[in-house]
């Protein structure tokens, strides 16, 4: 049947399946956005989160660094005292005198 003035009910008709595939247009764009932002809002945490922990592994990277720099001038000052108590004695021996002595 083709549409004209004579037949509202198919006019009716017609324009209820039009509303009804604009609706379900507008939903599954509506569910699309919502998904893509609920990805993004996972990702932005994700992110913030790896942020967070990359920071703190900054920091603990530092205060190994301190530490480590505090242990060589401690050895250095040992290795310094050692060489003032046996001045005979050249660096390599001084080392080997430790490392026998840790044993």
């Amino acid at each position: 049947m083709t549409w004209s003035p004579s037949h509202p009910i198919l006019v009716s008709s017609k324009r209820r399946h039009r509303s009804k595939q604009s609706k379900v247009q507008i939903y599954r764009l509506s569910r699309k956005r919502c998904e893509e932002e609920d990805v993004k809002r996972d990702m932005e945490l994700m992110n913030l989160k790896l942020y967070l922990e990359n920071r703190s592994i900054i920091e603990e990277n530092e205060k190994l660094r301190k530490r480590a720099n505090l242990l060589h001038q401690e050895n250095l000052a040992l290795m310094s005292e050692l060489q003032n108590k046996f001045p005979h004695l050249d660096r390599f021996s001084t080392t080997l005198l430790v490392l026998l002595q840790k044993h």
